[in-house]
C-alpha cells in the first residue's frame, strides 16, 4: 500500500506564510499527479492545486498568486508554499496522489490532513 504523510501545518498570523509538505511512501512504482485539497469547517473539500509528474501546475482561482505547488520526484514529495495567508485559508489541508503500485496497478491515495489556522 501507499501512505501519504503531511506536515507543516500550524497557527500563523494573517499575512504570514507556511510551507506544507507531503511525502509518499510504500509500494510505489510511479507517482503521477499530486494535489492539495482543503476543507474548512462546515464546508466541502475543495481543490487547492495540482502538479503533474512532469511539473505542470494548476490552481484554484482564489489561490493563484499566493500559493505555489512544487514537488521533488526523487523524494516522492509535494510541497505547498502559502503566502499572504488570510483567515479564510483556515482549513485542514489534505494531500492527494495518484500512484502506480505496479506497471498496470493504479490507485488514489489521501493523507490524513494537517490543520492550518490563520488568526491573530
Amino acid at each position: 500500500q501507499v501512505q501519504l504523510v503531511e506536515s507543516g501545518g500550524g497557527l500563523v498570523q494573517p499575512g504570514g506564510s507556511l510551507r506544507l509538505s507531503c511525502a509518499a511512501s510504500g509500494s510505489i512504482f510511479r507517482v503521477n499527479d499530486m494535489d492539495w485539497y482543503r476543507q474548512a469547517p462546515g464546508k466541502e473539500r475543495e481543490l487547492v492545486a495540482v502538479i503533474t509528474s512532469g511539473g505542470r501546475t494548476n490552481y484554484a482561482d482564489s489561490m493563484k498568486g499566493r500559493f505555489t505547488i512544487s514537488r521533488d520526484n526523487a523524494l516522492n514529495t509535494v510541497y505547498l508554499q502559502m503566502n499572504s495567508l488570510k483567515p479564510e485559508d483556515t482549513a485542514v489541508y489534505y494531500c492527494f496522489a495518484n500512484v502506480n503500485t505496479g506497471p498496470l496497478l493504479r490507485g488514489d491515495y489521501w493523507g490524513k490532513g494537517t490543520l492550518v489556522t490563520v488568526s491573530s
